[in-house]
């Protein structure tokens, strides 16, 4: 109760939490029936349509579809947003519940200047213009995990509005074309939390928690379809979604099942609905015919939240009692979109390998500590660390911060790699040594299995000669012209060193001896 919430509106598309303009053509489908259940919902967003510039076929019907998103952030802060009881994951239920949160007579909200801090930082960060100016409105409806009766938000002034967010996405067959999309972001509001119910349905009773509702993330999205150039369809609200998989799901069989429902004739009602993830479809919750009176109101006990800029900046003010816009603007992180271009620009990276390393956590710092202490070419440090050891991590379903293989270890090991001291299958299983997490260096772990390249170019020179003579037919077939025929004569060369030799090395001997 009275946790830290910013509620963010925005119109578009599916394919991202944030919401994006873009085109969207269905044609019927068969969605599965599903059987219903009911859970509580709140408000809706506008919706903006999508124009489908693809013709249908013969005997289909063009339609756009519309979607908005309603999406709850939780704040990281270490109490809530309008009590001083702590924030903690997984606590036992209401033991972190103040007279506030428990809405006892008498008791009054005193706002978290973190949580303001955090909502303008957000704005700023989805380039929204920060309102100097914002208000609290008292949301009026009744709900057992909501005792005070109303909820408070920011429905008529909300902090941030009139936001976007360019991103970038890689496309097409090998995912290497990036395609930018630009989101809207209607605006961003501080909401208090409700409580959460807990449905026992063994004992047909429900229990309350006012610690909070305990969710990072939850999307609402409001969808609806319509012929193009016709007025927009009625729309249905799918509530509570907790991922973006789901997300995306819920919104495909939402659209789908439709358009459906309006080609045989039926009628999309105004309703709320949940998705289920097992059954992959959207049952229906209630309906929203009789729209619901939120009754909102200024909320008496909270003034307008006044922020500053360095220019409106009260002289003498004291930096505890204000919050400067421009101060949490120096403070803002570097955005993912301007790190990406870094990336690529820095160390000649691909688009789609800057991803990537943005993508996994702490895959981008694992990479960059490997880059202060190796030698090797950027290009190798990333195809190490993208192919080799990402690939190792998934296969255990491991996390990039319990990887046994640390930056520094792998950093020597590419050094051992750069300066010709192993070849490229050597480091291979120098690496497979160090996942075993042994507590071996590279250094050592080479000296041990012997995996050191030969340097003597003489005694390399007799191998290559004694191969050539051994194998007659093979040397036979490389005049001949068979381009695969030298290949078997590297191997019989490594064979003979115990992968001890380069290849490339063995590959010019050899060549300089056939010429000859």
């Amino acid at each position: 109760m009275a946790a830290p919430m910013l509620r963010l509106c925005c119109p578009g598309r599916r394919w991202a939490l944030a919401c994006i303009d873009g085109c969207s053509r269905h044609r019927r489908g068969a969605p599965n029936g599903c059987t219903s259940s009911r859970r509580r919902g709140q408000s809706s967003v506008a919706q903006q349509p999508f124009i489908t510039a693809q013709k249908p076929r013969k005997g289909e019907h063009e339609w756009a579809a519309v979607v908005g998103l309603e999406i709850h952030a939780q704040i990281s802060s270490k109490s809530k947003l309008f009590s001083g009881s702590q924030v903690h994951f997984a606590a036992p239920p209401n033991s972190l519940v103040s007279f506030f949160d428990a809405s006892l007579p008498g008791t009054l909200p005193v706002l978290n200047r973190r949580c303001v801090e955090a909502a303008v930082m957000t704005g700023l960060a989805l380039n929204c213009r920060i309102n100097k100016k914002s208000l609290f409105d008292r949301k009026h409806y009744f709900y057992a995990d909501l005792p005070a009766g109303y909820q408070i938000t920011q429905q008529r002034l909300p902090i941030a509005v009139n936001g976007s967010l360019v991103y970038s996405f890689c496309a097409g067959k090998n995912r290497s074309q990036v395609i930018n999309k630009t989101a809207r972001v209607k605006q961003i509001q501080l909401e208090q939390d409700s409580g959460k119910s807990l449905h026992d349905d063994l004992r047909s009773q429900t229990l309350i928690d006012l610690n909070r509702a305990e969710g990072q993330l939850r999307v609402d999205a409001n969808i609806s379809v319509h012929h193009p150039g016709e007025p927009l369809g009625v729309r249905t609200e799918v509530k509570n979604l907790n991922s973006a998989r789901f997300l995306a799901k819920a919104i495909d069989y939402e659209i789908q099942r439709q358009i459906n429902e309006l080609e045989n004739g039926g009628e999309i009602l105004n309703e709320t609905r949940s998705f289920d993830s097992k059954l992959g479809c959207t049952i229906p919750m209630r309906d929203k015919e009789g729209k619901q009176d939120y009754r909102f109101m200024p909320e008496p006990n909270l003034p307008p939240l006044l922020l500053y800029d360095t220019e409106s900046l009260p002289a003498g003010a004291d930096p505890q009692q204000v919050i400067d816009i421009d101060r949490i603007r120096e403070q803002l992180p570097e955005l993912p979109s301007v790190t990406r271009e870094k990336l690529v620009q820095q160390y000649g990276m691909l688009p789609e390998h800057s991803f990537t390393l943005l993508n996994e956590v702490g895959l981008l710092e694992f990479f960059q500590n490997v880059m202060k202490e190796t030698r090797a070419e950027p290009k190798k440090v990333t195809s190490w660390v993208l192919n080799t050891l990402l690939g190792f991590l998934k296969q255990q379903n491991l996390a990039v911060s319990e990887s046994p293989v640390t930056p520094s270890a792998l950093a020597e090991l590419l050094n051992l790699l750069d300066r010709k001291a192993i070849s490229s299958s050597a480091a291979k299983q120098v690496f497979e040594e160090l996942w075993r997490n042994e507590g071996k260096t590279p250094a050592q772990i080479v000296s041990e299995k012997k995996l050191e390249l030969m340097q003597d170019q003489e005694a390399l020179e007799q191998l290559c000669h004694a191969v050539m003579e051994g194998h007659p037919q093979v040397v036979m077939d490389v005049k001949k012209g068979n381009p695969r025929a030298i290949n078997k004569l590297i191997g019989l060369v490594r064979k003979a060193t115990l992968s001890r030799a380069d290849p490339t090395v063995i590959k010019e001997i050899l060549e300089k001896k056939l010429a000859s």
